[in-house]
C-alpha cells in the first residue's frame, strides 16, 4: 500500500509536469510551427535531455538509489549523507569536464547527431548555437537527480516528481515573451532550458535541506563505494535508457528524411510521454527503493509482491492509455497542435505507433528494478544491446515504405523485445514470476480495454462528426470522448474485476 500511494504522489507531480509540458509544446508549435527553427532547437534541446534520461535519471538512479537506500537501512542517515557527498564531487568533476568538451566540439557533435543537417547551413549553424547553449542544463540536472535520490529513498517522492514543472513554466514564460518583443526564437528558449537547470537545482537542494540532508561539497576521491556506483552507472547506462537510445537514433535517421520529420516525431513523442511519464517513472521511482530495502534485509517474498502488484498496476494503466492514444491520435493532435491538415496526419499517425509500446515501456521500468535492485547492471546491458540492434535494423528497413512513422514503429517493436526479454531472464533466475492472479488481472484489462475501444471508435466517427468545427466544442468533443472511454473502461473494470476501485481508495488513504 506504501508503494501505491508512493506511485501516486510522483504520477500526480509527473502528470502536472505533463500538462504544462504539452501546453509547452502546443505554444511551440502554434508560434515556430514545424520547419527548420523548430528542427534545429529540438535537436539542441534532445541532446541534454537525451543525456538526462540516460545517466541522470537511468543509470545514475538505477546504481546510486539502490547504494543509497542499503546504506540508509543498515548504517543510518549520517553515514548515508556522506556517501552521498562523496558521489556529488566525483559527479560534478566529471560532468564539468563533460560539459566543456561537448561545448567546444558541437559542430562535430551535431554532424554526428543529425547528419542530414550538413545539406542546410542555415539549420546548422541553428543546431550549434542553440546546443552550446543548452547543454550546460546536464550539469545542473544531473545534480538534480542525485538530490532527487536522496529524497526518494528517503520516501519523499513530492518535491523530485514537482522539479520538471519549473523547465516547463519557465519555456511557456519564455514563448510568451515572443508575443510581446521581437526576439529571436531560438536562442530566448535556449536561455530558458539553462536557466530552469539552474532553478531545478535549487528547488532540490532547498527540498534535501528542510528533509535534514544538508549536502555539501568535498574535495573528489574516488573511495571504494563511489568506484561501485560509477561501475555500476556505464552498464546501467545502456540497461536503463534503451528507449531513450533508440529515440536518439530516431531523430539520426529522421534527420534525413524532409524537413519537418523531426518536428512530426518531436510533438508525437511528447504527447506519448505523458503515459510513459505518468506510469513509467512513477513504477521506477517508487519501486526501486522499496525493492532495494526488501532485497538487503533477505524479505524476497515481499520483493516479488511488490514486483507482481507493480506489473498489475502497469497493466491496468498502460493498455487502456495505449487503446486510446492510438484511436485518438487524430483529433487530439489536431486540437494540441494546430498544424496543417498533412501535418496532423504525419504527427497523428506516429503518435500511433509510438503509443503501441506503452505498455512495454512501462513494464520493462518495473522489471528493470528487479535487476538493479540486485546490483545486476550486466543482464539489463546484453538485453539493450539486442534491443537497440534491433531498432537500428528496423529503422534502415522500415524509414523506406513508411517514412518518420517506420521510426516510431521500431521504437514500438523493440520496447517489446526489451520487456520479454527481461522478463525470460527474471524468471530463469527465480527473481519473479508471473502468478496465475497477474495473467488473470492481464486477462480481464484486455478485455476491458476492448470493450472500451469499440466504445471510443462508435464516440469518434460519429460524435466528433456532427458538431461544430469549432475551438470551444473541439475541446468539449475530445475531453468528452477521454472521459466517456475511462468510463467505459472503469466500468467493464469493475464487472471483470480487472480491478477494485474500494482497494485503491484504502490503498490512497494516509494514515
Amino acid at each position: 500500500m506504501k508503494i501505491i500511494r508512493a506511485i501516486a504522489t510522483v504520477g500526480s507531480f509527473t502528470g502536472i509536469s505533463r500538462i504544462f509540458g504539452l501546453a509547452r509544446e502546443s505554444l511551440m508549435s502554434h508560434i515556430i510551427g514545424a520547419g527548420p527553427i523548430t528542427d534545429a532547437f529540438l535537436v539542441a534541446f534532445k541532446f541534454p535531455n537525451f543525456f538526462r534520461r540516460f545517466f541522470a535519471e537511468g543509470a545514475f538512479s538505477a546504481s546510486f538509489v539502490p547504494q543509497f537506500s542499503g546504506k540508509l537501512a543498515s548504517n543510518g542517515p549520517a553515514e548515508a549523507q556522506v556517501l552521498a557527498e562523496r558521489v556529488l564531487a566525483v559527479l560534478a568533476t566529471i560532468l564539468i569536464i563533460f560539459v566543456l568538451f561537448i561545448v567546444i566540439a558541437t559542430p562535430w557533435v551535431i554532424g554526428l547527431m543529425a547528419p542530414g543537417f550538413s545539406t542546410t547551413p542555415e539549420r546548422l549553424e541553428m543546431a550549434i548555437t542553440f546546443t552550446r547553449i543548452t547543454f550546460p542544463y546536464i550539469l545542473f540536472i544531473s545534480i538534480a537527480a542525485l538530490l532527487s535520490g536522496v529524497l526518494n529513498s528517503l520516501d519523499r517522492f513530492a518535491a523530485a516528481s514537482a522539479a520538471p514543472i519549473i523547465l516547463n513554466i519557465i519555456m511557456i514564460g519564455a514563448m510568451i515573451m515572443l508575443f510581446y518583443a521581437d526576439l529571436a526564437a531560438g536562442n530566448l528558449l535556449s536561455w530558458a532550458v539553462f536557466l530552469s537547470g539552474i532553478l531545478q537545482l535549487a528547488w532540490l537542494y532547498w527540498a534535501c535541506w528542510r528533509a535534514g540532508f544538508r549536502i555539501k561539497l568535498r574535495f573528489p576521491r574516488l573511495t571504494p563505494e563511489v568506484r561501485k556506483i560509477m561501475r555500476l552507472m556505464v552498464p546501467g547506462a545502456i540497461g536503463a535508457g534503451v528507449m531513450n537510445i533508440n529515440l536518439l537514433l530516431d531523430m539520426v535517421f529522421a534527420s534525413l528524411l524532409p524537413a519537418g520529420s523531426i518536428s512530426f516525431l518531436h510533438y508525437a513523442d511528447r504527447l506519448n510521454q505523458l503515459p510513459l511519464s505518468l506510469f513509467g517513472i512513477a513504477m521506477g521511482t517508487a519501486l526501486l527503493p522499496s525493492l532495494s530495502r526488501q532485497i538487503r534485509l533477505g524479505e524476497d517474498d515481499k520483493a516479488k509482491a511488490s514486483q507482481s502488484m507493480a506489473v498489475e498496476i502497469s497493466l491496468q494503466l498502460t493498455v487502456p492509455a495505449s487503446l486510446g492514444l492510438v484511436l485518438l491520435s487524430y483529433p487530439i493532435i489536431d486540437l494540441l497542435y494546430g498544424l496543417e491538415g498533412d501535418q496532423v496526419s504525419a504527427t497523428a499517425n506516429a503518435l500511433s505507433a509510438f503509443a503501441t509500446g506503452i505498455p512495454a515501456y512501462v513494464l520493462s521500468k518495473v522489471f528493470a528494478t528487479g535487476f538493479f535492485a540486485r546490483e545486476d547492471t550486466k543482464t539489463p546491458v546484453m538485453i539493450a544491446l539486442v534491443c537497440i540492434g534491433c531498432n537500428l535494423v528496423l529503422n534502415i528497413i522500415l524509414m523506406g515504405p513508411f517514412s518518420h512513422v517506420g521510426l516510431a514503429m521500431a521504437t514500438s517493436i523493440a520496447a517489446w523485445l526489451n520487456a520479454t526479454l527481461q522478463l525470460i531472464f527474471l524468471q530463469r533466475r527465480k527473481w519473479f514470476f508471473l502468478s496465475r492472479q497477474t495473467l488473470l488481472t492481464a486477462a480481464k484489462v484486455i478485455i476491458s480495454s476492448g470493450v472500451m475501444g469499440v466504445g471510443l471508435i462508435i464516440a469518434r466517427d460519429h460524435w466528433i462528426s456532427i458538431l461544430p468545427d469549432t475551438l470551444l466544442f473541439q475541446i468539449c468533443s475530445v475531453l468528452g470522448i477521454i472521459i466517456y472511454g475511462m468510463i467505459v473502461f472503469g466500468g467493464m473494470g469493475q464487472l471483470t474485476g480487472a480491478f477494485n476501485l474500494a482497494n485503491l481508495r484504502q490503498a490512497f488513504r494516509r494514515n
